[in-house]
């Protein structure tokens, strides 16, 4: 993708994390992650089921607070802000969720213009207006505005979302599982407008899945989450030449390696 041809020395930290961890009763989920996303650069964290990529993402919005640690969004430790100033961080960033998190009740460019209607008070007419460019970004024509989500496959709705993260046009996009559900076709196609609506907006992209064809595609950089820690940090070149046998199974797929699958015997 190589949105930014910065040297890293010169680039600027957009979202960091800082030893951040998080446990819920005895279950340690997260157990010091440190990361780096800089500005204008698409990251990817990979990890199996239940590694605490969800979690990590919940941190960063604000919807969890770390036990430890911190997170940086431009600079600004999110936690010890006041309710304002991170409510005006959060205005920052566009959410495509993993099912799409559509609203029945509400029309296809409704959805779409959701934030602009609730938060930017825009007037109808020209939140409507805005919608349908986005919808328009993301290769639906302005028939489907008036559309309820029930009429829609999985892929449109999955694109309806897309639109709806980008309509305020955010410097931060946080996708959750984007091809989740798909079929590889669709998923392709999702990928594709992620890299051209992120660069198109110049915004810093966060994924967090376990799609490996979708990280090759949309990642400048790819982090491995695994035991609460991140484990490896690189390109999708250095991917396919590490030498990390964590990295190497769960990119490979394989049974066997050092990450121990629990797998439960149905009753």
């Amino acid at each position: 993708m190589a949105i930014s041809t910065k040297t890293k020395s010169a680039r600027k930290s957009k979202i960091k994390l800082v030893n951040v961890k998080k446990s819920f009763g005895n279950k340690k989920v997260l157990d010091g992650v440190d990361l780096d996303i800089y500005e204008g650069e698409s990251v990817v964290i990979i990890g199996g089921s239940g590694t605490g990529k969800s979690v990590t993402l919940k941190c960063i919005l604000g919807l969890l607070n770390p036990d430890g640690g911190h997170v940086e969004i431009d600079g600004q430790k999110l936690n010890t802000l006041p309710q304002k100033e991170q409510e005006a961080l959060r205005a920052q960033i566009g959410m495509l969720f993993q099912s799409g998190a559509l609203f029945d009740s509400l029309n296809v460019w409704e959805n779409v213009a959701f934030s602009l209607l609730q938060n930017q008070k825009l007037n109808r007419d020209k939140a409507k207006e805005i919608a349908i460019e986005k919808l328009a970004a993301v290769g639906l024509n302005k028939s489907v505005a008036e559309v309820y989500p029930a009429d829609l496959s999985g892929g449109m709705k999955k694109r309806v979302g897309l639109a709806r993260a980008i309509a305020t046009n955010p410097a931060v996009i946080f996708f959750d599982e984007p091809t989740t559900g798909l079929d590889p076709i669709m998923s392709d196609v999702i990928n594709e407008l992620i890299v051209s609506t992120v660069k198109t907006l110049g915004a810093t992209a966060l994924t967090i899945t376990h799609d490996m064809s979708s990280a090759r595609k949309i990642a400048d950089r790819i982090a491995m989450l695994y035991e609460g820690k991140i484990i490896w940090v690189g390109t999708v070149r250095e991917l396919d030449t590490t030498t990390n046998p964590y990295v190497r199974q769960f990119v490979a797929g394989n049974a066997n390696g050092p990450i121990n699958v629990e797998v439960k015997a149905e009753k």
